[in-house]
């Protein structure tokens, strides 16, 4: 059941328009959570391989 993102109605499954307020439906509404948390792995990834090159590159004091 796709939910309107303007109004929050769920409507029936196979409508391409909310039946309360007329909006456009998500098309891909089914897959946002699997895309957010493959975002969220990416930004994981990339956050570690910042910090890892940063260990290296910044200087270290002697002493």
């Amino acid at each position: 059941m796709p939910v309107c993102l303007y109004c929050q109605h769920a409507n029936p499954s196979g409508e391409t328009e909310c039946r309360r307020c007329g909006m456009p439906l998500p098309a891909l509404a089914g897959h946002a959570a699997e895309r957010r948390q493959r975002r969220f792995m990416w930004f994981c990834v990339g956050l570690t391989l910042f910090c890892v090159a940063m260990f290296f590159w910044l200087p270290r004091s002697t002493g």
